[in-house]
């Protein structure tokens, strides 16, 4: 087997986990410092009670976030990262209750896939309405992904550095409270070229439906 020296993409993907995954927090950061001025207050009925009032509103909104690898089944982690230890990595969080993520990478012959799954527990449906649209608003080209949450977005980007190819999906997904970030992306280091478009992109979304399903079979607030 001839010897191959990896390109900067590859070292750049494999070496610093920790700081992809902070990018990828980074495009739902913005619910945690949601003025309480901006929670949902709901309208009281006659003879409703105010902690009556509050009580149903917490009913519907996700109090923590699950176990993120083991939100994804072990038949599609080795069909989108084929190689990767179906255990995945959990990334370090200063609150898990609030914000988990794990990761799952591996290189296959020349093949290299990077799977990404992010969640992030918000204090409201608005607040994390406010940050689902103001993520979306930052990244074009993409579409939305109906019957998942309540909304969901994709988008799909090439990348070339030093002649070698790399494409990424990104899936953001609103489920009431609650956001799921969805990154996945592959590169092929002996032609240089990126999976397809459609690879990349039906392969996110797979992931966030399995993302979305643990995340609403898990315990509600």
């Amino acid at each position: 087997m001839r010897n191959l020296s990896l390109p900067l993409a590859l070292t750049a993907r494999i070496s610093p986990v920790v700081v992809l995954a902070a990018a990828g927090w980074a495009l739902t950061s913005g619910p945690a410092t949601t003025p309480a001025a901006e929670k949902e207050s709901a309208p009281q009925s006659t003879g409703e009670t105010p902690s009556g009032a509050s009580t149903a509103a917490a009913s519907k909104q996700y109090a923590a976030a699950p176990a993120p690898c083991g939100s994804i089944g072990t038949a599609t982690i080795k069909s989108l990262v084929p190689g990767a230890k179906t255990a995945g990595k959990e990334i370090p969080s200063t609150d898990t209750a609030l914000r988990r993520t794990c990761s799952w990478n591996a290189l296959k012959g020349y093949d290299y896939r990077w799977l990404d799954v992010s969640f992030e527990i918000t204090e409201s449906d608005a607040a994390a309405a406010k940050s689902y649209k103001a993520t979306i608003a930052e990244k074009s080209g993409g579409g939305t992904v109906p019957g998942v949450g309540d909304a969901g977005y994709s988008v799909v980007n090439l990348t070339t550095e030093d002649k070698q190819q790399t494409r990424e999906g990104v899936v953001i997904i609103q489920a009431s409270n609650a956001l799921v970030t969805v990154t996945y992306n592959g590169s092929d280091f002996e032609s240089k070229k990126a999976p397809s478009t459609d690879e990349i992109n039906k392969g996110a979304i797979k992931a966030a439906k399995e993302a979305v399903a643990a995340l609403e079979g898990g315990q509600k607030a």
